[in-house]
């Protein structure tokens, strides 16, 4: 399962191979609301077939039409904006008078889309340097803060995956965890010493790597765009990352087990040389409380914690599983979903 500006950037390119004209469209600036992100994109091609999304719709439907109507004409990138005036703001979807600006970049050899494919491959992290008067494009490793720029000459865009995700453990909640993390612009990894889990893994992307977990997480160096998720149940080895985890920039630390169990493994990690304050980052149970039961469930759960923890949303605004209501007759310090 790819990212959506994965999935756009590989679309591109095969229609670039097939010989098509296409053009490439990235949301560079937002005023009030809008429905996508800066840095969004969607691809279009001579035939009207499109992927991706820079709105809630309204806005792809427009480019469509003028692609069926007038064909692509572009021959140099251009910079277009959408819901300037009330009217446009209603009829493109924009919420409250939101405005977008775009950048169309009409697509060829010259793009180098194919390189860049290859270099996200390898989980690099690529920073690409569109001219916006010649088209010509640069690549290059993306340096640490990088983010998306706009001048009158150049617009520079990062592609690859942002974030990084450990999963100490190869089992099949890891499967559901990893392939919707790939989804979200993470670079999984997956630590799993018992070769019996190891090899049963098939989960495309992700890289699989035999080693004990604390070793492995002093050797990531990780850093506040890493994330750890311990999900073996086996103390020995979740015990072991989250120690190292800990004392990390890690943005978000969690494992998966009962209230019980986390109660008594944050007793073992004090005496692990934990501090209180380093003990205090620990997401446990983990995730979110939304009834969760299946394995694809308890990852959709973990991933939402993640999320809000990343963008900064509040504690007092996430319900978390340990202080969801507990159902009549039911023993909390017994669930083990999370």
């Amino acid at each position: 399962m790819d990212s959506i500006d994965l999935e756009v950037l590989k679309t591109s390119a095969g229609w670039i191979a097939a010989g098509h004209r296409c053009e490439l469209v990235t949301v560079i600036k937002t005023w009030g609301s809008s429905p996508r992100p800066i840095g969004a994109t969607l691809a279009i091609c001579d035939d009207g077939r499109v992927v991706g999304s820079v709105s809630g719709g309204c806005i792809e439907d427009d480019l469509i039409e003028r692609v069926r109507t007038h064909g692509i004409v572009r021959s140099a990138p251009e910079i277009v904006s959408y819901g300037i005036s009330a009217d446009e703001a209603h009829r493109f979807g924009l919420p409250c008078g939101g405005t977008i600006e775009l950048a169309i970049e009409p697509l060829g050899a010259h793009s180098r889309i194919a390189e860049l494919l290859q270099r996200l491959e390898q989980h690099e992290l690529v920073e690409r340097r569109l001219d916006l008067r010649s088209g010509a494009v640069t690549l290059a490793k993306a340096p640490a803060g990088a983010a998306l720029s706009v001048s009158e000459q150049t617009m520079t865009t990062l592609h690859g995956p942002r974030w990084r995700l450990l999963i100490i453990g190869a089992g099949q909640l890891s499967r559901f965890l990893a392939q919707i993390a790939i989804a979200m612009d993470y670079h999984v990894i997956v630590c799993d010493p018992r070769e019996e889990y190891r090899a049963g893994w098939q989960v495309d992307g992700v890289e699989l790597v035999h080693a004990m977990p604390d070793d492995l997480v002093l050797a990531l160096k990780l850093d506040h765009r890493s994330a750890v998720v311990a999900l073996t149940h086996d103390p020995k080895l979740d015990d072991l990352a989250l120690m190292e985890a800990l004392k990390s920039e890690a943005f978000y630390v969690g494992a998966i087990g009962s209230r019980l169990n986390n109660s008594k493994r944050r007793e073992r990690l004090l005496q692990f040389d934990v501090s209180a304050a380093q003990l205090a980052k620990l997401h446990g149970p983990i995730g979110l409380y939304i009834g969760s039961k299946t394995p694809a469930e308890i990852a959709i759960s973990i991933l939402a914690e993640m999320t809000a923890v990343k963008n900064g949303v509040p504690a007092e605004l996430q319900i978390q599983h340990a202080a969801a209501l507990t159902p009549p007759g039911s023993n909390p310090c017994l669930v083990e979903l999370s």
